[in-house]
């Protein structure tokens, strides 16, 4: 049985990307580039105005001369323009710089009558001008290969005229729930069954990472019944399956799979809660085989489904961030076993402070709700001590955005930190 780390470093080994495809520069948010983007020209293009004022020539513009109005200069003007001596020309924030034009002074900071202008106050030379290049060479690599792609890369490869881009192709993932005790959600609830969670939870989490998801509903506990929906999830590039995976005369997801020609690689993780984990290949298939319990379903996902679709993807950071935290209270677990605990965090002093996000059983969803993480509790300890560090895994993305994230707080430096294969 291997470790956590194992079992996810088992998993890596054999997650690679899926090939590539030329997406509309739209759809390519939260992809990732196939090749390296070059600036086909200098940004900005030509030198232009910052601001709305008037495009003077600095030299004549020294001890609070009067400067004659000779014209305006809008922006998307393409006509020939020049500051004469003397004079000053309006012009519009974007416009291009005319012949002659050293600074441009904001209208605001200027005094202008009857066709005159004077300035309140001194004057830079390329003041509120953009000079042509400053940003971009043309030439220059502005996004590699390999790069996720969010909202300044697309602004950036709009302003390289891309209307089209070559990213790593997302992987279809399918996944399966399987049990006669389950109903779809939606269907009316009766005693004795449970509602399917885990398969819309599942494909919601797999649509964060950016896969494209198909939900194959629910296997009944036959054979028959498992052959038919397993050898549909075998087309994808990800099969995920939860329930059957444990050694009850009706878990058959296991014993099914082999039939299908899937070569299992694990079966059990030194983890809790999460234990009975399975993970095999079929092909260049990855296949999950995960708890039905709901929150082991969504902590294993967490922990080594997430982290192998990343990579399918193209990505180079695939962890979660994990950062050092300190116990608020005691807390005892199992030897033998990694224990993923469910916490809360809040800033300290001088340190971050994780506590219990509420009951532990592994059936309890509320806690995980709660959570912003799990700390990871070494297999060899049976309890841990108020005060003792431990690693967090962030898994929420609301905790980023509060406070004790914040890169500097009260004199509290927090910093993310991810796996060295993830740098």
């Amino acid at each position: 049985m291997p470790t956590l780390d194992e079992a996810r470093r088992l998993i890596l080994e054999r997650a690679g990307t899926l090939g590539t495809e030329t997406v509309e520069l739209v759809d390519s948010l939260g992809l990732v580039t196939a090749e390296d983007i070059a600036s086909p020209w200098d940004m900005p293009l030509s030198s232009n105005s910052a601001m709305d004022g008037f495009a003077v020539c600095l030299a004549d513009c020294r001890g609070g001369a009067q400067l004659q109005i000779t014209g305006l200069i809008p922006a998307g003007s393409t006509s020939n323009h020049r500051v004469e001596p003397g004079c000053a020309i309006r012009i519009m924030t974007g416009a291009l710089i005319p012949e002659g034009c050293d600074a441009v002074v904001p209208f605001e900071k200027a005094e202008e009558r009857d066709g005159w202008v004077t300035f309140k106050e001194s004057i830079r030379v390329h003041q509120n001008i953009r000079l042509a290049g400053t940003d971009v060479r043309r030439g220059e690599v502005v996004i590699p290969a390999g790069a996720a792609i969010g909202v300044p890369e697309i602004s950036m490869m709009a302003g390289c005229g891309m209307s089209c881009v070559t990213v790593f192709r997302r992987p279809r993932v399918a996944i399966l729930s399987t049990g006669d005790e389950l109903l779809a959600v939606g269907e009316e609830v009766v005693p004795g069954m449970v509602v399917d969670s885990n398969g819309v939870s599942l494909a919601a989490a797999a649509k964060e990472c950016g896969a494209k998801v198909e939900l194959l509903g629910i296997a009944r506990d036959t054979y028959d019944s498992h052959v038919e929906k397993m050898t549909i999830g075998l087309e994808a590039d990800i099969f995920i399956t939860t329930a059957g995976v444990s050694v009850g005369e009706r878990d058959l997801v296991r014993k099914v799979l082999a039939g299908l020609g899937v070569s299992q690689l694990f079966y059990g993780v030194d983890v809790r809660p999460g234990g009975p984990t399975t993970f095999g290949v079929k092909d260049h298939r990855l296949v999950f085989c995960l708890p039905g319990n709901p929150v082991a379903s969504i902590l294993i996902f967490e922990e080594l489904v997430r982290p192998a679709i990343l990579k399918a993807m193209g990505y180079k950071r695939i962890l979660r961030p994990c950062v050092r935290a300190v116990l608020k209270e005691r807390t005892s677990k199992s030897e033998g076993k990694v224990k993923l605990l469910r916490v809360r965090l809040e800033l300290g002093e001088s340190c971050l402070l994780a506590t219990s996000s509420g009951d532990q059983n592994t059936g309890m969803l509320k806690t995980l709700l709660r959570a912003d993480g799990v700390a990871v509790l070494p297999a060899e300890r049976t309890s841990l001590d108020a005060g003792e560090e431990v690693d967090v895994h962030v898994y929420s993305a609301h905790s980023l955005m509060r406070a004790p994230f914040k890169s500097s707080i009260s004199g509290c430096l927090v910093k993310l930190r991810y796996s060295p294969a993830d740098e």
